[in-house]
């Protein structure tokens, strides 16, 4: 996927004094990925009583005490200065006590490192390895406090550029090892490796003969990386906004499996950055830190110059900020079976716990039902999804059934506290069948719940009947203690029949005995109301009907709903036939599907209400930002107020006591309107309803009513598209393009200068930026088609 354009980068991510200097570096061709191994670093953090090394810090804080050295060999022959500093803002130059050196070829240790303490108001800290030249630290002091803006930004992105090469090097390593030990798994462990560390996968490279996967699938690897929130978050400036690059980038949406990181361009960025500070004496290099233990490797993208113009390396170190755990959570879809060893806790949210140490002394509490409690440690396995349970034996008799797992430990310096699991062991209890007897009918299929300890441990269900083949079962897990099953007995005679539950690890199955009954034929009712060209049939073995002549009017079975021991067939009329009136008896006759019939009995009842929409209006809400103007009455906005009308069928009138309901298509919103609640008669024949938008949230999409009445209910129909409107604040234009800036921009699926989207700007589901940049319109008119509606553009007016 191609990067956003110069024309678009270029001037938000260049200072004005820069401007000439990145104009031309925009010409030059792109930099040389980061494969230089550079000089290293000692780095050790100490916060109160507590010492962690710089690969275990993802963030410092005021007061925080930092031990630093160069990490040169005994036979350095070039002399590096090593140079610190604390940085307060953009637009607020650090004091020069906040800048500190140390001659990092001197032999005593308070002369070639430095031991700082992070200063109050400090919120970020680079470092500086400097060729040693006379006045070297005066020149970079004055860069430094001249525009500390561009160095706010240029730590920002090398540490998060830092941190994203992480995940791209324990990607790397995996893969690699895989390949040297069992090659033929690659196409099982590749895919988990790429969602735990949010990597690009090519699914091509995995149909490739084996020898070929690996080296396919680590090809462009500057374009493996995919955007991950909290290595963006820890690295975040003062205003705690992602920087323009990142916005960019991340709206570059890489089908199907996510975002690409920032780290393709950071350092396409940071050299127009370091141009402006470009002299005849220094010129600014990039590094990447590799930190493991207290050691920061630096790696370079162009090979250091010693002769003037001199290479100045920058470091990027952690933020200083308050420590912010990633939000881990549970990828687990129930209860986890914990019967065998190397048991996987699937955590999902935080590719960094793979490829740093970050998250450290992790364990799982596990707290069984007597209240008993024990830690075991984890170890975070990429390979695996999550959380691997190291256990040196088996478990105390207490934890049995299901056992409460919380995991926890620390990241950085602070707590680190992870999801909840569902943990299950086998007990010795025995399955049970879930509620009254079961009434299991030969002839079709039975469903059937078990209870028992640990369902999620269950390793095979069985079927037997007498000296007949044993037949394996499929199940389900249902909560913590339930399997449901599904017996087949469409080809089984009456009689006794057994069902054996193995679990995992234990050789003895638990065994329930049962009885199948023979299916005796039965018609409880038929239900109709006038004037409906359906019907419901009750009963026992309803599958079995192929058809209903009810007074000549020919009724075909549709969906059948089993609600407990009763089957409930709907019927729908095939044809014409006769008109049947409130009240009238007649007689249905019904056809089984092996040729015998039956005759039921059956009472018309009172016509059901058919309202039908009369009218309807919509209003705006009046909220902040740019006002959207709607396509006509079809568009409900989320903010909104919808007036409709209805009327009843010629000759009825509207009760007191009528309600009317509007629902969401997939009915999982609902609100009901009544006299007290926005409904009022207009005439007996015609009630006026008002709804707001708001009742329904979060629902969006095509809304429908109905009328209820007296337990009656009249058919759905449509109403209304409730749509989310993004907020528009405001919308500036230079030149060929404009900026559109407000919130909650993702509702927008494109928008274009005109109504017939014929060169629409596409907007990447999930995009998480406040601005967007379009065309100009030609009229001063923008369309937007909205993601809840996509037949029903809303316009925007510049003008």
């Amino acid at each position: 996927m191609p990067l956003p354009s110069r024309r678009n980068i270029l001037p938000r991510t260049c200072g004005a004094a820069a401007a000439a200097l990145c104009a031309a570096s925009a010409q030059a061709a792109d930099p040389a990925p980061f494969e230089l191994g550079g000089p290293g670093l000692r780095i050790a953090v100490t916060r109160g009583k507590d010492v962690l090394p710089i690969a275990q810090v993802p963030s410092l804080a005021e007061g925080d005490r930092l031990s630093i050295r160069a990490d040169l060999p005994e036979d350095q022959g070039a002399k590096f200065l090593l140079l610190s500093t604390f940085l307060r803002g953009a637009t607020n130059p650090p004091p020069k006590d906040w800048i500190k050196s140390a001659e990092s070829w001197k032999k005593k240790a308070k002369d070639n490192s430095l031991s700082l303490t992070v200063p109050k108001g400090a919120r970020q800290m680079t470092l500086f390895l400097v060729p040693d030249t006379g006045g070297a630290e005066g020149t970079i002091e004055d860069a430094v406090r001249g525009k500390p803006g561009e160095f706010v930004r240029a730590t920002q992105e090398l540490n998060q550029a830092s941190l994203d090469r992480s995940r791209l090097d324990a990607f790397m390593a995996a893969i690699r090892a895989q390949e040297n030990s069992h090659p033929e798994y690659l196409r099982s462990v590749a895919p988990a490796l790429a969602r735990s560390l949010s990597m690009k996968l090519n699914d091509e490279c995995l149909s490739k003969v084996v020898e070929l996967q690996a080296n396919c699938l680590l090809e462009n690897r500057e374009q493996l990386v995919l955007a991950d929130v909290h290595s963006s978050s820890i690295a975040e400036t003062l205003t705690g906004a992602p920087t323009d690059l990142a916005l960019q980038l991340s709206s570059t949406r890489e089908a199907g499996y996510g975002f690409y990181s920032p780290y393709i361009g950071v350092v396409r960025d940071l050299a127009r950055i370091f141009g402006a500070f470009s002299n005849p004496e220094f010129d600014y290099l990039p590094t990447l830190s590799i930190r493991r233990g207290d050691a920061a490797a630096l790696l370079l993208n162009k090979a250091p110059s010693f002769q003037k113009p001199k290479s100045v390396l920058v470091v990027g170190m952690p933020a200083i900020e308050a420590d912010s755990p990633p939000r881990l959570r549970s990828a687990a879809n129930g209860p986890i079976c914990a019967a065998r060893p190397g048991v996987v806790l699937p955590v999902e949210g935080a590719p960094l716990i793979y490829s740093t140490a970050y998250a450290r002394n992790m364990t799982v509490k596990l707290t069984a039902a007597s209240g008993d409690m024990i830690d075991l440690p984890v170890e975070a396995r990429a390979d695996r999804g999550g959380y691997v349970v190291k256990s040196n034996g088996p478990l105390p008799a207490a934890f049995k059934g299901t056992v409460k797992g919380h995991l926890s430990g620390y990241w950085g310096f602070e707590r680190f506290d992870g999801p909840d699991f569902a943990l299950q062991l086998p007990g010795d209890a025995a399955w049970k069948v879930a509620g009254d007897p079961p009434t299991l009918v030969v002839g079709r299929d039975n469903g059937l719940t078990l209870t028992g300890d640990a369902p999620a441990c269950v390793e095979g269900v069985t079927l037997r009947q007498g000296d007949g083949a044993p037949q394996s079962l499929s199940w389900k897990v249902q909560g913590t203690d339930a399997l449901a099953l599904t017996l087949p007995l469409a080809d089984r005679k009456p009689g006794d029949i057994r069902i054996e539950v193995k679990y995992q690890g234990i050789a003895a199955p638990s065994v329930l005995s049962l009885k199948a009954l023979a299916q005796a034929s039965r018609l409880d009712a038929l239900s109709l109301h006038a004037g409906d060209r359906n019907a419901v049939l009750s009963g026992q073995r309803l599958d079995q009907v192929a058809a209903v002549d009810l007074s000549g009017m020919m009724l075909a079975p549709a969906e059948l709903v089993r609600d407990g021991a009763v089957d409930r067939l709907n019927l729908v009329a095939k044809g014409e036939g006769a008109a049947l009136k409130a009240g009238d008896r007649a007689t249905a006759r019904v056809r089984l599907k092996d040729g015998r019939s039956f005759d039921l009995a059956a009472t018309v009842k009172e016509a059901r209400p058919r309202p039908t929409l009369l009218g309807r209006s919509v209003s705006q809400g009046a909220g902040a930002g740019r006002i959207l103007q709607l396509s006509g009455e079809d568009l409900l906005p989320d903010d909104g107020r919808l007036v409709f009308s209805v009327r009843t069928e010629q000759g009825a009138a509207f009760r007191a006591d009528d309600m009317l309901e509007v629902a969401s298509a997939d009915g999982a919103k609902s609100v009901r309107l009544g006299n007290a609640s926005g409904l009022r008669l207009s005439g007996a024949d015609v009630m006026v309803a008002t709804l707001d938008a708001a009742a329904l949230a979060p629902a969006s999409g095509p809304l429908r009513f109905r009328l209820l009445r007296d337990g009656v209910n009249s058919d759905w129909q449509p109403l209304v598209t409730l749509a989310r409107l993004p907020r528009i604040d405001d919308v500036s234009c230079e030149a060929q393009d404009c900026t559109i800036k407000g919130r909650d921009l993702f509702l927008m699926e494109a928008v274009d200068g005109t109504p017939g989207f014929e060169t629409p700007t596409v907007v990447a589901r999930g995009f998480t930026g406040s601005s967007l940049s379009v065309p100009a319109p030609r009229d001063g008119k923008l369309y937007i088609r909205l993601r809840d509606a996509r037949d029903q553009p809303v316009m925007l007016d510049l003008s």
